[in-house]
């Protein structure tokens, strides 16, 4: 069962024609999605352009993956924005580029899912990994149920 972010980013990769690893390259996704990319001091979206700083392809492939998301999701320029709404958006690009850059039904073909494997495949540093990971393997842990204290099913109501 995928959430509804991981369906928006399955449904946005399939359309396309993103569907393994291989094919997680940003100046393709970014042709196909209309948007330029252009290298500045500062990172942020602006209009149909993702501004992003120089870096190892690591680090620029995590920030597309995060500015890709207010060019997707937000509007409005944070500039205006109270700090709260701001931070609301910080947030939300971070937990994207996560789910962008290592896409959940990605990771599910995997014969063996590792931060080291993550890391590889999915062009991504270490800390990058290891939260996708942890994300990854606490779903599994919810979908499987062993969460619960106690699988008893409880009555509520009165005596």
């Amino acid at each position: 069962m995928y959430s509804h972010l991981e369906d928006f980013i399955y449904e946005l990769y399939t359309s396309i024609g993103v569907g393994k690893p291989e094919d997680l390259d940003m100046f393709k996704i970014a042709k196909e999605l209309g948007i330029k990319i252009v290298y500045e001091k500062r990172a942020f979206m602006f209009d149909d352009e993702i501004l992003l700083t120089r870096g190892t392809e690591r680090e620029e492939w995590m920030l597309f993956g995060h500015e890709t998301t207010h060019y997707l999701r937000h509007c409005g320029h944070q500039i205006r924005m109270h700090t709260l709404f701001r931070q609301l958006q910080e947030y939300q690009a971070e937990h994207f580029a996560y789910h962008f850059c290592v896409p959940t039904f990605m990771l599910e073909e995997l014969k063996e899912v590792t931060v080291r494997e993550i890391m590889n495949q999915f062009n991504v540093d270490y800390d990058f990994a290891l939260r996708r990971f942890e994300m990854f393997k606490n779903k599994l842990f919810f979908q499987s149920g062993y969460y619960l204290p106690s699988r008893k099913k409880i009555a509520v109501g009165t005596k």
